[in-house]
């Protein structure tokens, strides 16, 4: 199994993880709160693959909808300290919105698309999960609201390319540019660092 693989099923994990965290704050029942985690973890990278011209990924492999499974019995057998610490569901969104920012970037590539397209179907696998779930949860995405979110796994599609200009190991590259989307993430949140909100007309009703 290599690096990329490893990174995958541990963002696929993570990611499942923030999507059945929400899922059981709205008091759905098992079999709902697996179906949010799977799309959560699989929605971005069944996009990107589409667009891609490749087959989803994780209709190859079973070991997606084992890896969701099992962060099903992680929540449900730690419910008491997963689903009521307030901050859980932000650490599991970030870890997975960089593994996977990193996994589409590096698939984009080894499938021949040049840097602008690699960047583009990274923020895809990242951030698009996250919207499903917000979707599915009947939450306002947070790619849409103010929050830094998107625009980290661009920043982190750039550290990539960066990375792999100076040279460094692939591994390396992955590992470096994954940590970056998280910390922009954690740091954004952190201090209250967003985007400026697009204002209406004059009259109409701001939220």
């Amino acid at each position: 199994m290599d690096f990329i693989t490893i990174i995958d099923y541990i963002g696929t994990f993570a990611f499942a993880i923030s999507g059945i965290r929400l899922a059981s704050a709205k008091h759905f029942d098992w079999f709902g709160a697996y179906v949010v985690g799977f799309v959560t973890a699989v929605g971005g990278g069944t996009m990107r693959d589409l667009m891609l011209g490749l087959p989803p990924f994780w209709m190859l492999n079973v070991s997606y909808l084992v890896v969701t499974g099992l962060a099903l019995l992680f929540v449900v057998g730690l419910r008491k300290y997963v689903v009521r610490l307030n901050n859980t569901f932000f650490i599991f969104d970030a870890v997975g919105l960089g593994l996977f920012t990193v996994v589409g970037v590096g698939k984009s590539i080894a499938a021949g698309y040049p840097m602008w397209v690699s960047i583009i179907m990274g923020t895809m696998t990242g951030a698009a999960g996250g919207m499903f779930r917000d979707i599915f949860i009947n939450e306002v995405p947070l790619i849409f609201r103010k929050d830094i979110y998107a625009i980290a796994c661009v920043c982190g599609g750039y550290i990539y390319f960066f990375c792999r200009w100076l040279g460094m190991a692939d591994a390396m590259t992955q590992l470096v540019a994954a940590s970056s989307v998280i910390v922009i993430r954690i740091l954004a949140v952190r201090y209250g660092v967003c985007l400026p909100a697009l204002r209406g007309e004059p009259g109409q009703e701001e939220e």
